[in-house]
């Protein structure tokens, strides 16, 4: 404070300051606000929506990160243990898509139908339900001193006027239809969060399908080659009978010039390279006819 020439006391210009700063602070109080706090409703809501959605994402984070290495050793090793673990995991990838799936349903049932969000303002509905007993209170009220005073004014009794209140009228008030802006808001944002989540689900089970049809066009490549082998095997083995049928032929108690011949020639040598090699060349005529058919690769 300052002392002037003639005795009196004013304020200083930091207590004038500091007094305009907490001024403008309450203004600033009074005219801001903050944020206007949700409904009791609304954050119960956003609590079992944050929950929910949080808990399934964790899921789906979980079952992502068993899920990729389970799949890579599949692909690299096809094994009874590495087929089971892939079908548990697409049992649980199932089950949570179809928890996914389901509150995701509920969401946009919600945004679609405004009914349904206008019933979930509890508080409003419950102050509007308080208002309008108030205002039927107040015109029941209305209408008895209303009779009332005509009942005394048909007995002759002379007196004041009921005042202003007499002659007003209640409005009925219409039906119950709250903003549903904030309602939508929370809403969609949690609509967003588990749409994000049904997609990455969407993209595991895309991922597992992959993998199964890479599984399955190995598996038909191995096939393949075992009917190419049998295939192989029962020519080898028809190649062979005719060889023994030969064979057989000539072992038959048949006389022949050929048992005639001495024991030094080279008669029996030449007549088992004469099988062997006639079996090799059907052998090969037999793959080249599959070749040329297509049977073989």
């Amino acid at each position: 404070m300052a002392v002037g020439m003639d005795g009196s006391i004013s304020p200083s210009p930091a207590s004038r300051g500091g007094e305009e700063a907490a001024g403008n602070g309450k203004d600033g109080e009074a005219l801001g606000g903050g944020d206007k706090a949700l409904p009791f409703e609304f954050r119960a809501l956003e609590v079992c929506l944050e929950f929910a959605c949080k808990s399934l994402e964790h899921e789906t984070c979980t079952l992502e990160k068993e899920a990729h290495p389970a799949l890579d050793e599949l692909t690299s090793k096809v094994s009874t243990l590495n087929l089971e673990r892939v079908r548990q995991i697409k049992s649980r990838l199932v089950a949570i898509s179809g928890k996914v799936q389901k509150v995701r349903d509920e969401l946009e049932h919600l945004l679609d139908d405004d009914m349904d969000m206008a019933a979930l303002h509890l508080t409003e509905k419950l102050a509007y339900q308080s208002s309008r007993f108030d205002i039927d209170k107040e015109a029941s009220e209305l209408e008895d001193h209303s009779s009332e005073c005509s009942s005394r004014d048909e007995e002759g009794v002379e007196g004041g006027g009921g005042g202003d209140g007499d002659d007003e009228t209640i409005a009925g008030g219409g039906s119950f239809s709250p903003n549903t802006d904030e309602l939508e808001i929370l809403l969609e944002s949690y609509f967003v969060q588990i749409d994000g989540t049904l997609n990455n689900l969407s993209t595991l089970r895309e991922y597992v399908e992959d993998t199964e049809d890479y599984i399955n066009m190995m598996l038909d490549e191995k096939q393949n080659q075992l009917l190419q082998m049998g295939i192989l095997l029962s020519t080898g083995t028809l190649v062979s009978s005719c060889a023994i049928a030969v064979t057989g032929v000539f072992g038959i108690n048949v006389h022949i010039s050929l048992y005639d011949s001495p024991a030094s020639s080279a008669a029996f040598p030449c007549a088992a390279a004469g099988i062997v090699a006639g079996s090799l060349a059907l052998y090969l005529a037999a793959l080249l006819c599959y070749k040329r058919a297509g049977i073989l690769q």
